[in-house]
């Protein structure tokens, strides 16, 4: 059975959020997708394998910044860069290409502000999978885009991702502020079902602290909307506002000499690899020579890893 999740998650709401534009002169991603990407890209060191080309996946939302850390890092492959509108795609392609008199644009090799036109070695996507209206759908265009043997490399946020603020809610008897997300375990499955093989998956917590509650919702509303199905159906008004950062200045507060607000953030990291398709045996089957040498290469490949 296929798992789905997470379970609280409104597809049409999830869809609205993915076709917002960034306003034009809004020249980074939120502070802590950018923090997250940084991160991830050092874990690139572990990976052995050099693509040739590589797919970045939502730069706007999941970090301008570190597009440029990964040019430097792959500096000879094919970069491709895709977003979810036509006018995000643009606003992409005009912050991300160096300008002509940078060295920069001369050093790596231009990125192609479309689709694949072959299958590629490395897909990156940053805080993309929790805001995702249909996650296991998401998983299996990324394995439908990978050449065999490639991988992708991912982070989205995890389960106790804003657990202060839920608590909050729930004590006012508010509808929960943020729909549920999934935890790493659940990730690694779904990896698997999707046809991804040796997922590897890591979490860890981040939390930061804000001056005032205007200023920990504005954060909040940079990094995504409430995309939970029984979320709250109308509009609120002035006292409930008034309500919500009084609630938030009295319950969350991470030292009372300091009166700075503390909200905590779940960020689950993973990679897993595209294997070699599993030819399916029956009674009588009848294979093309191209299959009989991959599966050829794979046993000899296999066969060396284990001596």
């Amino acid at each position: 059975m296929t798992i789905q999740r997470p379970p609280t998650i409104d597809k049409i709401a999830a869809q609205r959020w993915l076709q917002i534009v960034p306003p034009p002169d809004k020249n980074t991603s939120p502070w802590l997708h950018e923090e997250v990407a940084r991160r991830m890209e050092e874990r690139l060191s572990c990976m052995v394998q050099q693509p040739k080309s590589w797919l970045h996946w939502q730069p706007l939302q999941g970090g301008l910044q570190v597009h440029s850390k990964l040019l430097d890092r792959y500096h000879h492959s094919a970069c491709y860069v895709t977003e979810q509108t036509e006018a995000q795609n643009k606003l992409a392609q005009k912050l991300l290409t160096p300008a002509w008199w940078k060295a920069r644009r001369w050093q790596s090799r231009l990125p192609q502000f479309k689709g694949p036109d072959e299958p590629i070695q490395m897909l990156w996507a940053n805080m993309a999978l929790h805001m995702a209206a249909d996650p296991f759908a998401l998983l299996q265009r990324w394995h439908g885009l990978l050449a065999v043997d490639g991988f992708v490399m991912f982070s989205c946020l995890g389960p106790d991702t804003l657990i202060e603020l839920r608590k909050v809610y729930a004590q006012m008897g508010w509808e929960e502020p943020a729909h549920q997300f999934t935890d790493m375990h659940d990730w690694g499955d779904m990896l698997v079902q999707a046809g991804f093989a040796e997922p590897v998956m890591d979490m860890e917590r981040i939390r930061l602290t804000y001056s005032s509650p205007e200023s920990l919702i504005a954060e909040l509303r940079q990094l995504g909307r409430n995309l939970h199905v029984q979320r709250h159906g109308a509009l609120r008004g002035r006292t409930w506002k008034k309500d919500l950062y009084h609630a938030i200045s009295q319950n969350m507060q991470e030292n009372a000499n300091d009166g700075r607000l503390s909200l905590t953030f779940e960020i689950i990291y993973g990679h897993a690899f595209k294997p070699v398709p599993r030819i399916k045996m029956q009674s009588q089957a009848t294979f093309t020579l191209e299959q009989m040498q991959t599966a050829l290469r794979q046993t000899n490949s296999d066969a060396k890893n284990r001596q």
